[in-house]
C-alpha cells in the first residue's frame, strides 16, 4: 500500500491520513482530523480536529481548515484561502461553530474568504480574492467582494437565444437546444405603431395546456432563482419584459440561453435542472406549468437530481415539441 508521506518538519498528530497523501513542511494536522487518499497538503497548512477531507484534495500553502469544515473529493483550495467557522468570534464562552461544506470538484481561489456555515457547490469556482457571503450553487462561477455569480462552468452560451426572424426563415417554430428535451420557440409577433403584440396557443405554440402560471419580478441582479428540477411538471418560460439568462442542464450537457424579447419562449421538460440569473432591473419572467404546485415534485439538491436522471427511463427526456 502507498503510505502517506509526511515532511520531517510537519506535525501530523492524526492517524487517519490516507495512502498516497503528501503533507508539506511546517503543516499541522490535529489528532481528530481525517484526510483521504492521494491528497496534497501544502506547507504551513493547518487542519483542525473536526475537519474531514476527501480523496484527491489539494490544500495549497498557508490554508487553515478550522473545525466544522467538510471537504468532498477532488476539491482544490488555493494558497492562503481563508475559512471562517465562528459566527460570533468574540464570545468565546458561547462559541458557535458552523458547518461549512465544499462539495465535490469545486475550486476555491487564492486569498479568497469563505464565511461560516456556507456550501460551495459541486464543480463551482470561487475566484481569487473573492469574499463569499452566500451559498454558491453547483457549477457557478463567483467573483468579487462580496462574491457575485457571473457565469457557470462547462456551460456554453448562445450569443442570443434564437432570433424570431431566423426561425421564420427556416420555417420553424421551435429549435432544439443542446440540452436534451429543451426547445426554444418563436411565438407570434405583430408590430404596430399602436404597440407590439406577442401571442401563443396552448398545445400548439406552447407544447402543453398549463394548469398553473406564475411571474418572477423585482429580482436583484445578484440573486439567483430556480435552482431545481421537476419530476413530472413541464414548464414554458417567457421573459415578457427586460431580460434574464436561463441555465438548462440535463445532467450531461448544459447551456445558457438569454431571454430578452417577449416573442421567445423556452420549453423545459421534466428532469431538467433550471436556473435563472442576470435579471435586469425591469425583468418580468412569466412561467407556465403543466401541473399544479406540488412540493414533492421538486428536486432541489443537484446530487439528487443527478441520481434521478440516472434512474429515469429514456422517454422522460423526450420533448412534447410544438409543430
Amino acid at each position: 500500500m502507498n503510505r502517506p508521506h509526511v515532511h520531517p518538519h510537519a506535525l501530523c498528530e492524526s492517524p487517519r491520513i490516507g495512502p498516497g497523501t503528501r503533507v508539506g513542511a511546517f503543516a499541522h494536522i490535529f489528532p481528530g482530523a481525517v484526510v483521504g487518499t492521494d491528497c496534497l497538503i501544502g506547507d504551513h497548512a493547518v487542519i483542525e480536529n473536526d475537519v474531514v477531507v476527501g480523496d484527491r484534495v489539494t490544500v495549497q500553502c498557508g490554508v487553515q481548515l478550522w473545525d466544522g469544515l467538510r471537504v468532498a473529493d477532488d476539491v482544490f483550495i488555493g494558497p492562503n484561502a481563508t475559512f471562517t467557522n465562528d459566527k460570533y468570534p468574540h464570545t468565546k464562552q458561547s462559541k458557535e461553530v458552523l458547518l461549512t461544506v465544499l462539495e465535490k470538484g469545486c475550486s476555491v481561489g487564492a486569498n479568497s474568504t469563505i464565511l461560516p456555515g456556507l456550501t460551495i457547490g459541486a464543480r463551482s469556482l470561487v475566484g481569487a480574492g473573492a469574499v463569499v457571503t452566500r451559498n454558491v450553487p453547483p457549477r457557478a462561477i463567483v467573483l468579487g467582494n462580496p462574491a457575485r455569480l457571473v457565469g457557470y462552468s462547462d456551460t456554453p452560451k448562445r450569443a442570443k437565444a434564437v432570433a424570431p426572424a431566423a426561425l421564420a426563415i427556416a420555417g420553424e417554430r421551435a429549435t432544439p437546444s443542446s440540452v436534451r428535451g429543451v426547445t426554444i420557440h418563436r411565438l407570434k409577433e405583430v408590430r404596430d405603431l399602436r404597440g407590439n403584440l406577442s401571442a401563443g396557443e396552448f398545445g400548439f405554440d406552447i407544447p402543453f395546456t398549463p394548469l398553473r402560471y406564475f411571474t418572477v419580478y423585482g429580482v436583484p441582479s445578484k440573486d439567483v432563482r430556480g435552482e431545481h428540477a421537476h419530476r413530472r411538471c413541464a414548464q414554458f418560460l417567457v421573459c415578457v419584459r427586460g431580460q434574464v439568462s436561463l441555465i438548462v442542464d440535463d445532467g450531461i450537457r448544459s447551456e445558457e440561453i438569454q431571454l430578452d424579447v417577449p416573442s421567445l419562449g423556452v420549453y423545459l421538460p421534466p428532469l431538467v435542472w433550471g436556473v435563472q440569473y442576470k435579471y435586469s432591473a425591469d425583468a418580468v419572467l412569466l412561467v407556465f406549468a403543466s401541473d399544479p404546485y406540488d412540493p414533492a415534485d421538486y428536486i432541489r439538491n443537484y446530487d439528487d437530481f443527478l441520481q434521478a436522471v440516472a434512474a429515469a427511463p429514456r422517454p422522460v427526456y423526450e420533448t412534447r415539441r410544438a409543430g
